[in-house]
């Protein structure tokens, strides 16, 4: 099938569920938010972690990079942080007022008879304050957050009471620096216990729990491997922030405020787009999976 056929097939696919992420995709990369949490996330390594200041950018990016979340990929390399902790570090001196309610965007999602997810790498907290300041709370089924996904993890080693160290537990940080230097080297880097996207078994948990079949789900994401990996598992994918489309990627929009104009046929229903509501009760997802 040519590739022109495909797209125009999957067009005019019946969606039953949209899936979305939150950050740099329900609000602009051009907000500023992104790049305090950068900024934060590497005050944490500086500041809890001890690393040398002249490490932070490059592992901090680097880590992003390989493991879809700083965090995650600290965790990988042994250093035994809280999640509560770095998340409030990181989270919780937000300028949260420079976000501004999005009433287009709430027309349009309060308009579209489906359901609506928010898969969301970030904490609870976040993503409330986030959807609050964009007037979009009540906009949603369900939003499947960090906590939906991971147990929590306080340190509570005998040497570690008060959580207030925050040491490598193996060397294997050195190991990472080196992979930097010589990424296509046969160096075996370690596994991550985070659960988080942009690996599978995030997108499984997720279509399990919020009983998704991905073949008739839209998924928006700012971020071309997580959209590659929901392609792979057969997601519908949507990139948000450019309209250029690119491999793993079905469309592209240069702002979720396009939704409109790529998938008309969504609106196609024998109900009038104003009677459409949220039609179950907004709620952060606090469930814990093992």
């Amino acid at each position: 099938m040519e590739n022109g056929d495909r797209f125009q097939e999957t067009s005019k696919t019946r969606y039953d569920c949209l899936l979305f992420d939150l950050d740099d995709t329900l609000y602009p990369l051009s907000s500023g938010l992104a790049e305090r949490v950068k900024k934060n996330i590497q005050e944490y390594m500086l500041q809890k972690l001890g690393i040398p200041e002249t490490k932070v950018p490059e592992l901090c990016f680097s880590l992003y990079k390989t493991y879809g979340t700083t965090m995650a990929g600290l965790k990988a390399i042994g250093y035994d942080l809280d999640y509560d902790d770095f998340h409030g570090f990181v989270h919780g001196r937000l300028p949260y007022d420079i976000l501004k309610p999005d009433p287009v965007l709430r027309g349009i999602l309060l308009s579209l008879p489906v359901r609506k997810i928010v898969f969301t790498n970030s904490d609870k907290v976040h993503a409330n304050r986030v959807l609050h300041r964009l007037g979009l709370e009540d906009c949603f089924e369900r939003i499947i957050s960090f906590e939906t996904l991971n147990s929590s993890n306080k340190l509570d080693t005998p040497d570690n009471k008060d959580g207030s160290e925050h040491k490598p537990s193996s060397p294997g940080i050195f190991d990472f620096y080196e992979y930097i230097g010589r990424p296509d080297s046969d160096v075996v880097l370690p596994r991550t216990p985070v659960v988080c996207k942009p690996f599978q078994d995030a997108f499984e948990k997720v279509f399990n729990m919020a009983d998704i079949d991905p073949r008739r789900t839209l998924f928006f994401d700012d971020s071309l491997r997580n959209l590659q990996t929901g392609k792979s598992l057969g997601l519908h994918t949507v990139l948000v922030g450019t309209s250029l489309r690119t491999t793993g990627v079905d469309h592209a929009l240069e702002s979720i405020h396009n939704m409109k104009e790529a998938f008309p046929e969504m609106w196609e229903s024998d109900e009038k787009p104003g009677s459409v509501e949220c039609s179950r009760k907004f709620s952060i997802e606090t469930s814990v999976i093992a």
